[in-house]
């Protein structure tokens, strides 16, 4: 079994390494808090749910001030957690009724990357870039390559250390930290 290593959390890790659902949940909350933290985010999800996976039919069926309580938390799951929880709620919904409640049915029997990236970014809280990301995660580390999925995937299918796809232990995290500085200064500085 791939070992994904975004939450940088034995128990968070496991959790995503094994569970499409929570991987996709992952990839919904990274934004506005550190990766890790966004990743770390479903175990803790389903922890309060008392569930040992995080099962979309249970997330959707979740009145949606409990789900809000236990998004806040403490700890709040993001910083965000009523607009964040919605987003939550959105996306299991999705994968129910879309996908009979198996995320890995998203990408099982795709067999292009446009038709993959089409998947994803139709899914709440997934726009184009948190698509194009997760296309490249999918092919990187789980060893998804539907044909054409660097094309769809963008500059995040490149080499290197762009983002979360890039991930796999503590030294490639940091050199996309530095990477993502570095794009940040150069807007910075194409501003002046």
């Amino acid at each position: 079994m791939t070992r994904i290593r975004l939450a940088q959390q034995t128990a968070a890790d496991e959790l995503l390494s094994h569970d499409p659902f929570a991987l996709l949940t992952g990839m919904l909350l990274d934004q506005q808090v550190p990766m890790e933290k966004a990743f770390a985010g479903p175990r803790l999800i389903a922890d309060r749910l008392g569930s040992h996976d995080l099962d979309p039919k249970l997330v959707a069926a979740t009145a949606p001030d409990r789900f809000t309580e236990l998004m806040t938390g403490p700890p709040a799951v993001h910083r965000y957690p009523k607009s964040m929880g919605a987003r939550v709620q959105d996306l299991a919904r999705a994968v129910v009724e879309q996908y009979d409640g198996d995320a890995s049915a998203i990408w099982r029997d795709v067999t292009t990357g446009p038709v993959l990236y089409k998947r994803l970014n139709a899914l709440p809280g997934y726009g184009p870039q948190k698509a194009r990301i997760f296309v490249a995660l999918l092919a990187k580390q789980l060893g998804v390559t539907p044909e054409g999925w660097q094309k769809a995937s963008g500059d995040y299918g490149l080499q290197g250390f762009r983002s979360v796809a890039d991930v796999v232990d503590d030294d490639s995290l940091l050199k996309v930290r530095e990477y993502k500085k570095s794009v940040k200064a150069a807007a910075k500085e194409a501003k002046k």
